[in-house]
C-alpha cells in the first residue's frame, strides 16, 4: 500500500472500517462529495490538521495513511478495534449446528490440533495478551464451531462439545476485559449449553461462572450473585459425596465471584460468608492451582478479599490484605492474575488519597502485563482518576503511561 495516493490509503481503511462515504464524511464534519473527492484524488489532502482528524476516525495510525510505517514506541501494545470486535460478533453469530439436520457436515478439523490451539488460548489469555487473543478468536470459534458439528453423531461428539464450551468461555472473558459485555454475555450463555452436552458437569459450572461475571460488567448484580450461588450449592463439599480437587476449585471460584456481586451491591455480610466458604475450599485443596483455568486457591482468595474490600470502598483493608499477603504466592501467580490486582490495588489508594502510590500500581502492572492496563476500559477509568487527583504534573512516567493509554492529563 505505499505506493497508493494517500486517498486511496484513506479508501483502504475507510472499507476496513466498514463505513460508508456517507457515513465517513457525517464524522469528519464534512460532505460526502469533499470524501469523494479525497478518495478518487480530485481534492488534495494538504493540511495535517485534516491528515491526523482523518486517522483519528479511522482509527489508525498517521503513519498508515501517509505511506509509512507506523510509529511504535518501546513496549507500546496494540489493543483491538471496533473492526475485529465485529469478526469476532460475526463468529458468535453462526448458527451452523442446525446444518447436519439438513445436509452432511464438511470434514470437520482434528480434534488434537484444535485442543492444542485452545490450550495455547488460554495461556494467552492468562498472559493478558489480549490483543493477540481477539485476532485469533473469529477462526478459533468457526473452527471449534465445525468440529462440534462434524463430530455431533459420532463417539468424538462430547470431545467436541467439551471444546467448543472451552472457546465460548475464552471468548467471554476477553470480550469482558475488553469491555464488550453484551457479547461476553451471549459467549457464556452459549457455552452452557454446549458445555452441558460435553457431559461435563464442571465445565457446565464454569460456563455458568462465566455467565455471572458478564452479568456483573453489565451491571447486574443481583443476578450474578444468584448464578453464582444457586450453582455453587450444588458443587458444595459432600453434595453428592464428591470432593475431588477440580469440584473444590470451580466450587471455589463461584463463591468469589458471588462475593464479587454482592460486594457491587453492599451486601458486606454475604460478603464474609461467600469469601469464608471459598477460604474454607482453599484450605481444603491445600495450595494453587489452575483446575479449568480458574487460577483457584489460597492466593486468590485473598486476592478477591481485597477486590471485594474495594467494590465496599474500604481501601485501606484492600490494603492490608495485600500487605497480609503470601509474596512467594503472589508472585506465582500468572500474569492476568497479578496485573488485575495492580487495577484493585489502585483503586484502593485512590480511595485513601494516596494518588502516588495508586500511579505506582498501574505502572507495575502495566510493566508486568500492559494489555491488562492499556486495553481494559476499568483501568482507563482509574488512570483518569488518579490523574485528577494529582497535584501538579505528574511524574514521567506515568504521564507516558497516559499519553499511551489516550488518557488525556
Amino acid at each position: 500500500m505505499d505506493e497508493l495516493p494517500i486517498g486511496r490509503r484513506v479508501a483502504y481503511w475507510r472499507g476496513r472500517r466498514r463505513m460508508s462515504q456517507q457515513v465517513f464524511a457525517d464524522r469528519l464534519g464534512k460532505s460526502k462529495s469533499w470524501v469523494d473527492k479525497v478518495e478518487r484524488g480530485v481534492r488534495r489532502l494538504d493540511k495535517f490538521s485534516v491528515v491526523y482528524e482523518i486517522a483519528d476516525v479511522l482509527q489508525v495510525d498517521v503513519q498508515l495513511l501517509l505511506g509509512k510505517d507506523a510509529e511504535r514506541r518501546p513496549g507500546n501494545v496494540n489493543c483491538i478495534d471496533q473492526v475485529e470486535v465485529e469478526e469476532i460478533r460475526a463468529a458468535l453469530e453462526r448458527y451452523d449446528q442446525i446444518s447436519p439436520i439438513f445436509q452432511v457436515a464438511p470434514e470437520p478439523p482434528p480434534l488434537d490440533e484444535l485442543r492444542k490451539a485452545i490450550g495455547h488460548a488460554w495461556l494467552t489469555f492468562q498472559h493478558a495478551k489480549y490483543g493477540v487473543l481477539a485476532r485469533a478468536l473469529p477462526r478459533l470459534l468457526r473452527d471449534a464451531q465445525a468440529a462440534d458439528n462434524g463430530y455431533q453423531r459420532s463417539s468424538h461428539g462430547q470431545d467436541a462439545a467439551h471444546l467448543l464450551g472451552q472457546v465460548y468461555q475464552i471468548s467471554s472473558s476477553t470480550l469482558r476485559k475488553l469491555g464488550e459485555h453484551e457479547l461476553a454475555w451471549l459467549a457464556a450463555d452459549r457455552s452452557i449449553a454446549v458445555s452441558q452436552r460435553s457431559g461435563d458437569h464442571l465445565l457446565a459450572a464454569v460456563a455458568s461462572y462465566r455467565v455471572g461475571s458478564a452479568l456483573l460488567a453489565l451491571g447486574r448484580a443481583r443476578p450474578a450473585l444468584e448464578v453464582n450461588v444457586n450453582i455453587a450449592n450444588r458443587l458444595a463439599p459432600g453434595v453428592g459425596g464428591e470432593t475431588r480437587p477440580e469440584r473444590l476449585s470451580v466450587y471455589g471460584m463461584l463463591l468469589l465471584n458471588g462475593a464479587m456481586a454482592a460486594a457491587r451491591i453492599g451486601d458486606s455480610a454475604t460478603v464474609r460468608d461467600l469469601i469464608r466458604g471459598a477460604d474454607d475450599a482453599a484450605i481444603a485443596l491445600g495450595a494453587d492451582r489452575n483446575d479449568y483455568w480458574t487460577s483457584f486457591g489460597p492466593t486468590n482468595v485473598q486476592l478477591h478479599r481485597a477486590a471485594a474490600a474495594v467494590e465496599l470502598g474500604e481501601g485501606r483493608l484492600a490494603i492490608e490484605t495485600h500487605e497480609r499477603m503470601d509474596q512467594g504466592g503472589f508472585m506465582a501467580l500468572l500474569p492476568e492474575r497479578r496485573a488485575h490486582h495492580f487495577i484493585d490495588l489502585a483503586r484502593g489508594l485512590a480511595q485513601i488519597g494516596d494518588v502516588a502510590r495508586a500511579s505506582e500500581m498501574l505502572l507495575e502492572g502495566d510493566r508486568l502485563a500492559p494489555s491488562e492496563i492499556r486495553c481494559r476500559p476499568i483501568a482507563h477509568e482509574v488512570l483518569s482518576d488518579v490523574l485528577r487527583r494529582t497535584r501538579g504534573t505528574p511524574s514521567a512516567p506515568v504521564a507516558e503511561l497516559a499519553e499511551n493509554m489516550g488518557v488525556g492529563v
